[in-house]
Formats: structure tokens, C-alpha cells, sequence
């Protein structure tokens, strides 16, 4: 019983510690996010009222920051694909080589779950989420 207080206290702390720090991070994430979109509008605005061709300027602006946006999102899905898979690879070895002794045991075959996953991220990345869009 004396042994597990320490334990329970560290802990106990721990948790507490991580909790803190991920409010204070989203938080912080949040505020840059909520900036970046106020100073974006604000370009916005102060090129559409330009004289000339301020209008068409804005419209630009707008399709090119929505591309790279859409670029962003591809190219996260395609990384996200390729660790998924990859970690898929890794528990598949891993559980290979942890019952290699066991003769008919398959439980191996766990790792295609993340590894099916990171397919179908892969798959959706190359296939769909390049696909342009037209307006």
C-alpha cells in the first residue's frame, strides 16, 4: 500500500500536467487560427476596394489561398497514409515475430487493420482528392 501512493501521485500529477498543457496549446491554436482568418479578411477587404481591377484581384487572391488550402489537405492525407500504412507493416512484424513459436496462431493479421486503413487513405488521396474542382 505504501508503494502504490508515490505511483498514484505521480499520476495523479501527470494527467493533470498533460490536461493543462493540451488546453493551453488549443487555445493557442485557436487564437493564431482566429488572427490568420482576421487578417486574411481584412486583405480582402481593403483589395476589393481599390480602385480598377481591385475586385477581380481579391478574386484571385481568394481561388489561390483556397488551392494551396486544398493542396495542404491532400498532401496531409498522403502522409497520413503513408505512416498509417507503415505502422501497419510494423505491428504486422512485430506480432509475427512475437508468436513466430506458436504454430496456426494468426493474430499477426491485426496489423491489417492499420494497414488497410492507410490504403484507403492512400487510395482516396490519389484517386479522389485530386480531382479540381470547377466553379
Amino acid at each position: 500500500m505504501n508503494q502504490a501512493l508515490p505511483v498514484f501521485l505521480f499520476l495523479s500529477v501527470a494527467s493533470v500536467a498533460l490536461f493543462s498543457f493540451i488546453s493551453v496549446a488549443v487555445w493557442a491554436s485557436e487564437r493564431r487560427r482566429e488572427r490568420e482568418a482576421y487578417y486574411r479578411n481584412e486583405t480582402a477587404r481593403k483589395i476589393t476596394e481599390m480602385q480598377g481591377v481591385g475586385g477581380d484581384s481579391a478574386i484571385d487572391f481568394l481561388r489561390e489561398e483556397e488551392k494551396v488550402a486544398a493542396r495542404r489537405r491532400t498532401e496531409g492525407l498522403k502522409l497520413s497514409g503513408l505512416v498509417t500504412f507503415a505502422v501497419g507493416i510494423g505491428v504486422m512484424l512485430f506480432l509475427k515475430a512475437l508468436y513466430r513459436d506458436e504454430p496456426g496462431d494468426s493474430v499477426y493479421l491485426v496489423g491489417l487493420i492499420p494497414l488497410l486503413t492507410g490504403v484507403a487513405l492512400l487510395a482516396y488521396s490519389y484517386l479522389l482528392a485530386s480531382t479540381p474542382h470547377r466553379n
